[in-house]
């Protein structure tokens, strides 16, 4: 990009370009060498006044060399070198507050008022929360989950769209029941194993004795199956694929709002050996990037499901080393989440009537709005719920 089409004040362009004495537009800036650069920049009675004529030139020069090469004031070089990083920018420059949508209020619930206490209302819109664990843990459990609880409407902590508590829908002509007039979904992205329709349609069934606190009246207007958007990928070319092509389809027009992956680890694994770390770690920096994008341009709330694997402390040689379970993928694919959240299964059990839940600890790892702490859960029929601590033992809410 030229200088003379930067949105900027043209006395400031006028300063730091070159113009021939016959008025022709701005030649192309030399490629100095560096042993130039340094001569010129410590001699600067040897430097025109003015010597830039596209964009990239000015970020190579230090902006108080920049002030005194083109004689500008510090205020005008500022401007002008904000104003050319704002064309270099695909996107605006988001805070540390507004990035994952943390600045929104708006949450998707995990459809237990206990599990979401502890994520401060649930997964925000707009991040990509990473969900890791052992297998039999309660990943999936929880990810189908929330495929029911985004189809509720905004008012019952899901991110549908539909008539509010008084049957009033968005024109605000009464109703008699409140229903949801326009249904929201889920994409359930499968790159190991089938995808579990019969825990879902079980799911499904219980939904109004899990969701006490939504009317039965809108639980029964939906139909949840419908909303549920299934996709396989057996490698990381259809993964792309997938996720560049068919799940921003069903972003644009509306009809999902969650978008889970399960798993990502499992194609690293099968597609990667030791010594193809480069390769493994830019492929890990290109699916992040699309995840990172499909939350930011469709305000979407992405769940990533993550195995775990061993990693052995030999630092302590007072006893036995332990294992310690960490999720996978290392530190590259660590960089590309918003939320850390671990399911984890515990050596004890809780009992309700005729069922029996091994206990799990959904712990929060690390997030930029909570603080590290964990909150027991158990699997029943309907699904996962929170456990409170009683007298004498624990109950499910």
């Amino acid at each position: 990009m030229r200088l003379d089409q930067l949105a900027v004040d043209q006395r400031i362009i006028a300063a730091v370009t070159r113009v021939d004495s016959v008025g022709h537009a701005p030649e192309p800036f030399p490629i100095l060498s560096l042993a130039d650069f340094l001569s010129e920049v410590v001699a600067p009675t040897s430097l025109p006044t003015a010597r830039f004529s596209s964009v990239p030139e000015l970020f190579g020069v230090p902006a108080l060399d920049l002030q005194r090469l083109s004689g500008l004031s510090r205020t005008d070089v500022q401007l002008l070198l904000s104003a050319a990083a704002a064309t270099c920018r695909p996107h605006p420059a988001v805070s540390a507050v507004n990035y994952g949508g943390l600045a929104s209020n708006l949450r998707l619930s995990v459809g237990c008022p206990v599990l979401d206490q502890l994520l401060r209302g649930g997964l925000p819109v707009g991040g990509v929360t990473e969900l890791s664990g052992e297998s039999a843990a309660g990943k999936t459990q929880l990810a189908l989950q929330l495929c029911l609880s985004v189809q509720l409407p905004v008012q019952y902590r899901g991110l549908g769209s539909g008539s509010d508590q008084q049957g009033r829908g968005p024109t605000g002509v009464k109703q008699e029941v409140s229903v949801l007039l326009f249904p929201v979904g889920a994409v359930y992205v499968c790159t190991e194993g089938s995808f579990p329709v019969t825990r879902l349609y079980q799911l499904i069934s219980e939904q109004p004795r899990l969701r006490t606190d939504v009317p039965e009246s809108v639980v029964t207007s939906l139909r949840f199956s419908d909303q549920i958007y299934v996709e396989h990928a057996a490698d990381l070319d259809s993964l792309q694929a997938c996720l560049s092509r068919r799940v921003p389809l069903l972003l644009a027009r509306g009809l999902v709002r969650l978008v889970v992956l399960d798993s990502v680890a499992a194609l690293f694994r099968s597609q990667f050996q030791a010594d193809d770390w480069l390769e493994r770690n830019r492929q890990i920096l290109r699916l992040g990037a699309k995840l990172q994008q499909l939350t930011s341009d469709f305000n979407s709330v992405v769940l990533v499901i993550n195995q775990v694997t061993d990693v052995f402390d030999s630092s302590n040689r007072t006893g036995p080393v332990m294992p310690q379970v960490v999720p996978a993928l290392g530190l590259s694919w660590s960089n590309q989440v918003l939320i850390r959240l671990m399911m984890r299964r515990l050596q004890r059990s809780v009992h309700r009537g005729h069922q029996r839940s091994a206990v799990r600890q959904l712990v929060v790892e690390f997030a930029p709005h909570l603080s590290r702490g964990g909150q027991e859960a158990a699997v029943w029929r309907e699904g996962v719920r929170g456990l409170v601590t009683v007298s004498h033992g624990q109950d499910e809410t």
